[in-house]
C-alpha cells in the first residue's frame, strides 16, 4: 500500500531542484481519480485503484468533502462537488483553442518540414487562418485568408462530415443539384451516396487525405481538433509532393498529424 508523507523526495528532470508536498499531491491524485470516473465511485473501488488502505484514503476524502471538492451520495459513493466545478469552469475560461492550435502546428511544421495550415468553419466553408510553408514550398494557390471548397478540400470534407446531419445534407444535396465537377477520392469520382459514405468514414477516422486528386503530384491530409461540445474547433492540414509525403494511414506523417490534433483536443478538454 502507498503511504503518504508531507515531503515528496522523488525527483524528475522538471522537479529535481524543487521540494513538494507529497500529501497534497496524493490528495489531488485522489480528486483526479474521482473526476475521471464516469459515475460516483465507492471507497473500496478508490482504494483498489489508488493502492491505498481504506482508512488512510478516508482521511483524504473527509478533507476533500470539508472543502467542498467532493460530495458523498446516499449510496456512500463519491463524486465532484461545487468547488471542483468552479475550478473546472475557471480553467476552461482561460483556454484559447486557436492559440494552442497555432503553437502545435508551429511544432508540426518545424519537426516535419511540411507545408501546414489551420482552417476554421465560417458558416458555409473553411477559412484558412494560418499557413506555414515548408523549406521547399509546394506550388498551390492557397494562402492565409483564402476560403476553401467544402467539397474539393480536405478540411472542407472534415467540416462537412462533422456538421449536424440536417445541415450537412442541406449543403450536400444543394451541391449535387448542379455540381461544377464531381468530388474525387483516390482518383475516382463520387456520386451523392458514395460521397455520404465517404463523409461517414472521415468522421469515424477523424482523417481525410487526397492522393493527388486535385493537385498533380501533391498529397494532402487533415484531421480535426474538437472542442468541449464535440464540435470541430479547427482542422489541421499538411501537404507535400507525393514523393516526399506519404498520407496513407499509419505513415509517419499520418501519425505526426494525429498526434498534433489529438494533443490539442485533449488540452482544450475536447470531446469526440
Amino acid at each position: 500500500m502507498t503511504s503518504d508523507t508531507d515531503i515528496d523526495s522523488s525527483e524528475t528532470p522538471a522537479t529535481s531542484n524543487r521540494q513538494g508536498i507529497g500529501s497534497l499531491e496524493l490528495g489531488l491524485k485522489i480528486l483526479d481519480t474521482i473526476a475521471q470516473s464516469p459515475k460516483p465511485v465507492s471507497l473500496k473501488t478508490l482504494s483498489q485503484q489508488l493502492d491505498l488502505s481504506p482508512s488512510r484514503l478516508y482521511k483524504y476524502l473527509v478533507s476533500l468533502m470539508r472543502t467542498d471538492y467532493i460530495v458523498q451520495d446516499t449510496s456512500n459513493c463519491y463524486s465532484l462537488a461545487e468547488a471542483s466545478l468552479t475550478l473546472g469552469v475557471a480553467a476552461l475560461r482561460r483556454i484559447d483553442p486557436i492559440q494552442l492550435t497555432f503553437q502545435a502546428v508551429d511544432i508540426l511544421n518545424d519537426s516535419r518540414d511540411v507545408t501546414s495550415s489551420v482552417t476554421i468553419w465560417n458558416g458555409h466553408a473553411p477559412l484558412v487562418i494560418k499557413w506555414l510553408d515548408a523549406s521547399q514550398p509546394v506550388s498551390v494557390n492557397v494562402r492565409l485568408g483564402i476560403e476553401l471548397s467544402p467539397f474539393f478540400s480536405v478540411s472542407g470534407r472534415i467540416f462537412l462530415a462533422n456538421l449536424p446531419e440536417n445541415r450537412m445534407q442541406e449543403i450536400v444535396d444543394s451541391f449535387y443539384q448542379a455540381p461544377p465537377a464531381l468530388p474525387r477520392h483516390k482518383g475516382k469520382t463520387m456520386q451523392r451516396e458514395s460521397f455520404y459514405a465517404h463523409l461517414q468514414e472521415i468522421k469515424k477516422q477523424n482523417y481525410c487525405c487526397f492522393y493527388g486528386d486535385y493537385l498533380p503530384d501533391i498529397n494532402v491530409m487533415g484531421s480535426a481538433i474538437y472542442d468541449i461540445n464535440g464540435n470541430v474547433s479547427s482542422v489541421v492540414s499538411i501537404m507535400g509532393l507525393a514523393g516526399d509525403i506519404d498520407v496513407s494511414p499509419g505513415s509517419a506523417y499520418h501519425q505526426a498529424l494525429m498526434e498534433c490534433t489529438n494533443q490539442v483536443t485533449d488540452k482544450i478538454c475536447g470531446q469526440r
